[in-house]
């Protein structure tokens, strides 16, 4: 990031200032004006004030805001670990003994591949004896076929009765709204009946309508004592990344046996290990500003909402951990990786301010703003940043309140002043 200021600074002062990419510029034409006035190039440390004119401004498009002192909720640092919620990583088994095939028309996916929910991973072929052609069961495989059938007929036995009893009550309806119509035809019944007797017959026809459909669904199923079933295909059973394959393809597995593990990272966790001291001071309400380990200001923070989650704790550390939760739909964060998570505290402090534009860094690292002097004159300051909160830096020294800061053009500054050649 630092870098890329100096860089684009450098590119842009350059057109700016005319300076062409060869080793040495034309001579200016005589009687031209120079587009910046820099009494020599100095080093990056040491401090320099240079003139710009007045058209060299307007194209380097120089923008100026006052330092100024506000009111900003504080941040504190912690470090931080990613973590997979629980639930986010799900097992698929073999439902029955067999043999493992790829999936149709493709191959096998292999670990750390992106698969979708309802992808084909494997098709699971029934396991036959070459000679009799029969399915070759395990003695856990006959007894849970076994318990399969009574399952069934148990089921088709109960739909068989829904649908008598069904039939029983739809008959008792029917006669209740014949007895009703004719009594309100006669003048000794009420319509009111009439209408209660219709609604108990039309809720006793679709309770048998689907009493029946019950019925027919489970008398389709059919388990024969050999077990033998048609190539079942193993799914994922969501959209995410195969974490672990246990087997492969073309490979006798037993039932129950473990196949593969999808791992959906789309959303991750971070824990954040807090001195349990320092708790009451933190907003646990505010969002976590999360950056990678060398980021120290928090330039470029993506937010982790807080919620909560099972409390835990290390004693050993005397720490309590909180939690929020990282939207990783784009896949830049990953398991197990330690970042920096800045937490809000409940109070705010007066502190100088100046906006995140305005600063550049040097090669080793130094953050420096560009002061305006007026009359074209600008003058570089050293700050030191404390951390970065959307577009506002907040400094731990900088240059004096009120102070014209340049917002914007500041990396074209920097390239001005020290050029390249």
């Amino acid at each position: 990031m630092f870098l890329r200021k100096i860089l684009c600074g450098c590119l842009l002062a350059a057109i700016a200032g005319g300076y062409g990419c060869q080793k040495t510029a034309a001579p200016p034409k005589a009687g031209a004006t120079a587009p910046a006035n820099v009494p020599k190039v100095a080093k990056e440390d040491q401090l320099n004030v240079f003139e710009l004119t007045p058209d060299a401004e307007e194209r380097l498009g120089i923008v100026t805001n006052e330092a100024e002192i506000k009111p900003m909720t504080r941040m504190r640092m912690y470090g931080a670990e990613v973590m997979l919620p629980p639930g986010a990583s799900l097992i698929v088994a073999a439902p029955l003994g067999g043999i493992l095939k790829p999936p149709r028309g493709g191959r096998v996916p292999s670990v750390g591949e992106h698969v979708r929910e309802g992808q084909e991973i494997f098709l699971l072929a029934p396991a036959q004896d070459s000679k009799t052609g029969s399915s070759i069961l395990t003695l856990a495989e006959r007894v849970a076929l076994a318990q399969a059938q009574a399952n069934v007929k148990q089921q088709q036995s109960d739909a068989d009765a829904a649908v008598r009893q069904a039939e029983e009550t739809l008959k008792l309806a029917e006669a209740e709204f014949e007895r009703a119509d004719k009594l309100e035809k006669a003048a000794s019944g009420t319509k009111q009946r009439v209408d209660q007797a219709r609604t108990a017959l039309k809720n006793a026809q679709i309770g048998l309508d689907a009493a029946r459909e019950r019925k027919e669904g489970w008398d389709a199923v059919k388990i024969d004592d050999t077990g033998t079933f048609k190539p079942l295909p193993i799914e994922a059973p969501q959209d995410g990344i195969i974490r672990a394959e246990h087997v492969g393809a073309n490979e006798a597995v037993p039932l129950g046996q473990q196949l593969f593990e999808v791992m959906n990272t789309k959303v991750l966790w971070v824990k954040v290990p807090v001195y349990e001291g320092e708790e009451r001071e933190i907003d646990a309400g505010r969002p976590a500003r999360i950056t990678h380990m060398e980021e120290r200001v928090g330039a470029g923070a993506v937010e982790a909402k807080p919620f909560l989650a099972p409390p835990t704790a290390v004693p050993l550390a005397n720490t309590i951990d909180l939690y929020y939760e990282l939207d990783n739909r784009d896949g830049y964060f990953r398991p197990g990786q330690r970042l920096n998570a800045s937490l809000a505290l409940k109070d705010k402090r007066e502190s100088l301010v100046v906006p995140w534009s305005a600063v550049v860094y040097d090669y080793n690292g130094g953050a420096w703003v560009y002061e305006s002097l007026g009359e074209h004159k600008y003058a570089r300051r050293r700050v030191q940043v404390k951390y970065v909160v959307d577009s506002t830096a907040v400094l731990a020294s900088g240059p004096a309140t009120g102070a014209k800061i340049v917002s914007e053009g500041a990396a074209e500054l920097f390239g001005t002043e020290f050029g390249f050649k």
